[in-house]
């Protein structure tokens, strides 16, 4: 493109502030993303909007690729020394945005950072319980380093591709409190401007080591620069991708994949998905502490009609809290639409003339939520739909050990490993992290934590086949479904696809 028609495209796009940063270039690819990052720090947030903008920018030991298979990255390769001892040979010749070299002791200090009490300023990293039980990291030899765990956990490779490496001696200069807007990674792009709530900035890293070698092409990334514009509210997302003002929008609604794929310069991408919807329902409350309320609820609802009608047939129904493509999962017995039987519960657990409540979610979720509340009032649970801001409500419902206050949460789980120690153990082990339906069942807890462990790949999956089978009985939740992912792409973009994890691994992608 000359200068002239640049300019032109560049000072149309700036006068619309409220939409785009100054000075868009025709090159650059824009990313139409429903939330900001919560910080910058890899370390610091427990969110896979945060963690999708992160990971262009850092790399980690292992990685996923688009079939997530995991794979080394930073690392050159894996070995497992005994039941309880990984080492890890670091690659050699890995530069950091600052130009230093990256080094076992690197490595060391951001994985004791993320699994050592207090190691974050007296902080724990909040994404310590995705390390399971770590018990050292050491450096045994200039490129080496050794991971040793309390006990056997077979999933270790699995979860390290949520971490990403950080330089010891960046994060020592500028502090947690620096690390949280400014960046130091080995990944595709480095930080320009991030632009809270507005949009993030990255440019290539043109001394990018080329990535994982498992995954072509291996090399620099194919754009000069990714922005990352915030358009929460899914009908504007759409309609800058129409506009062709931006390339990629995640979370496209159903609704309007007809729109995106009738379009002459858009299609439709979709992926099967890793995230788990479901209903917790405060059984610290006075109404879902009666199991036959909480089953009243679950066939109250039509699933199969919401996913048909509203979710354009794009996600599997779930019977208890595992993906139908997460290992350990199996059959389950079938709450079943049933309206006149949810009515009848509801009166054998005395409330004839049947209960007010509310429902709170997020805003990307608020209308798949208002037809479940219309289905719910139709069996006599009336309830009202309230729209919270996503930290505001993990406060609310997912402080660990604290009283829940609401009555029931439509929310998700997301299980980008696809085992169920990531998803099964915080959502229902009791007290932990993402317990938002206050469920204790210590057979339950202790079932759980056995099968972390278990290195049997057949007994651990019949552990968990045996657990799925409580969490149905007691139904602590409503489970609804696992949606595919679904988003919407400019014919422009090439070399790039969606993957299951939802990560948006911008490496690969061009620009025609």
């Amino acid at each position: 493109m000359n200068a002239l028609p640049r300019l032109l495209l560049a000072t149309a796009l700036a006068t619309c502030p409220g939409i785009f940063p100054a000075a868009v270039l025709a090159e650059d690819l824009i990313i139409g993303f429903t939330l900001d990052a919560d910080t910058l720090d890899p370390a610091n947030h427990r969110k896979r909007e945060t963690e999708t903008i992160i990971r262009n920018i850092y790399d980690g030991l292992l990685t996923r690729d688009a079939n997530m298979l995991v794979v080394p990255e930073i690392a050159e390769s894996m070995t497992q020394v005994s039941a309880t001892e990984y080492d890890f040979k670091i690659r050699s010749g890995i530069k950091f945005h600052d130009g230093t070299m990256l080094t076992a002791e690197d490595v060391k200090f951001t994985l004791d950072r993320i699994t050592v009490e207090g190691a974050m300023g007296g902080q724990t990293s909040p994404r310590q319980g995705l390390m399971g039980p770590v018990a050292s990291v050491e450096v045994t030899a200039a490129d080496t380093v050794r991971i040793t765990l309390k006990e056997p956990w077979p999933i270790l490779p699995a979860m390290l591709p949520n971490q990403q490496i950080v330089s010891k001696a960046y994060v020592e200069k500028v502090g947690n409190e620096g690390l949280a807007t400014m960046e130091n990674g080995t990944g595709p792009f480095k930080l320009v401007e991030w632009r809270k709530g507005d949009a993030v900035i990255l440019e290539r890293f043109d001394d990018y080591y080329g990535g994982a070698t498992d995954i072509a092409p291996v090399g620099k990334a194919c754009v000069d620069r990714v922005i990352f514009k915030i358009i929460p509210e899914s009908a504007s997302r759409v309609a800058a991708l129409l506009a062709g003002e931006v390339q990629i929008i995640n979370e496209l609604p159903a609704f309007s994949m007809a729109q995106v794929a009738a379009n002459d310069g858009t299609q439709v991408m979709t992926v099967n998905g890793t995230r788990s919807f479901f209903i917790a329902m405060n059984m610290e409350g006075e109404a879902f502490d009666d199991i036959k309320v909480r089953q009243a609820a679950a066939m109250s609802i039509d699933k199969d009609l919401i996913i048909d009608k509203i979710l354009a047939g794009t996600a599997s129904p779930i019977d208890g809290i595992l993906s139908p493509d997460a290992f350990g999962a199996s059959e389950l017995p079938k709450a079943g639409y049933d309206l006149e039987k949810a009515k009848a519960l509801l009166v054998e657990a005395g409330f004839p003339d049947g209960i007010d409540v509310t429902m709170d979610t997020e805003g990307a979720f608020k209308d798949t939520a208002e037809a479940v509340a219309s289905m719910l009032t139709k069996a006599g649970i009336r309830t009202t739909v309230v729209v919270g801001e996503g930290a505001q409500l993990s406060d609310k419902w997912r402080t660990k050990g604290a009283p829940k206050s609401g009555d029931m949460y439509f929310t998700s789980w997301g299980n980008g490993s696809l085992d169920p120690f990531d998803i099964f153990t915080p959502t229902h082990r009791t007290n932990d992290r993402g317990n938002s339906a206050g469920y204790a069942n210590p057979a339950l807890d202790a079932l759980l934590d056995a099968a972390a462990v278990e290195l049997d790949v057949e007994k651990r999956r019949a552990m968990y086949r045996e657990a799925e089978l409580m969490i149905n009985a007691d139904q602590p939740y409503v489970y609804l479904w696992v949606p595919q992912d679904i988003y919407g792409v400019s014919k422009r973009v090439t070399g790039w696809q969606p993957s299951a994890d939802s990560r948006i691994n911008l490496h690969d992608a061009c620009l025609n």
